[in-house]
């Protein structure tokens, strides 16, 4: 496998720099979308951990908008030509919880961008780190991974098979991902991207055998585990997409924690690992 790192590399070291309130709306919105009513999610109160996703939202025009639903290429993220663009994994720091009701700030900063070529055909990477703040102080620093690709075949419908057992003190749960779950997270994201919501397009344009689940919606699955049943703040976390997720059938999410370390990993209809994840406890 050829890597090429030129084409865009003066895009690293770019950085950006926005500011957003931490409104209990949309803190709230989750808490419905995930079937969460175990607060009320008011100012002050703590921003469970991932829930910054649902803030410092992009707000491309309209005019803007590219054929598949994504803000078109350039700007702060380099135009790269490839068509099909998947947020495959990410690492997160938590030094302290945002709180609603008070202004935070998010720095961007493109960290590398590569290209590969191998049998699959050609393959971009982007990484980004970012920092959230709130008073001065830095509540999270996130590194996510962005995978730019060319159009491949055309994905099969997963074939049915049994899951692998529970392991025993492990906590899971049986997500149905319906067409609402994947609209109401695209809301929350403001994310565009048609291959979540708009049938026709997933299945026509981009091959796939039905509407994809959201990378990070099944990462926020699994921490919400933690969350609603551990008890014990998360101090870091990390996950890597490994196959994608449809609405086809239910997908099961699973934690089981030893000591401070926690392994993660989410179970498609046929048994293989969608993603896995790993977590400690501060």
């Amino acid at each position: 496998m050829n890597e090429d790192t030129q084409p865009f590399a003066e895009w690293v070291g770019r950085s950006e720099s926005t500011e957003d309130y931490i409104a209990a709306a949309p803190a709230q919105a989750a808490a419905a979308t995930l079937d969460d009513q175990s607060a009320a999610f008011a100012n002050e109160d703590e921003l469970p951990p991932l829930w910054h996703w649902f803030y410092f939202l992009p707000k491309a025009p309209q005019s803007r908008i590219g054929p598949d639903g994504h803000p078109q290429r350039g700007g702060f993220l380099p135009p790269i030509p490839l068509p099909r663009r998947m947020f495959a994994g990410a690492r997160l720091s938590f030094h302290q919880p945002l709180r609603i009701g008070r202004p935070a700030q998010r720095t961007g900063t493109i960290r590398s961008v590569s290209q590969k070529t191998g049998r699959s055909g050609t393959l971009a990477f982007v990484t980004v780190g970012y920092e959230i703040s709130q008073e001065g102080e830095i509540c999270i620093a996130e590194e996510q991974d962005i995978v730019y690709r060319e159009p491949g075949k055309a994905v099969s419908a997963p074939s049915p098979a049994p899951l692998p057992p529970v392991p025993e003190n492990a906590w899971s749960k049986l997500v149905t991902p319906d067409p609402v779950l994947l609209f109401r997270f695209s809301a929350l994201t403001f994310n565009g991207h048609r291959i979540h919501y708009d049938r026709p397009y997933a299945m026509d344009e981009e091959g796939y055998p039905g509407l994809v689940v959201h990378g990070p919606l099944t990462a926020v699955l699994l921490i919400e585990l933690l969350r609603r049943h551990a008890g014990r703040p998360v101090a870091r976390f990390s996950f890597r997409g490994e196959a994608p997720l449809f609405d086809l059938a239910p997908f099961r999410v699973m934690a089981a924690a030893q000591g401070d370390d926690v392994t993660l990993t989410a179970h498609g209809p046929d048994g293989r690992v969608a993603m896995s994840a790993t977590a400690a406890f501060g």
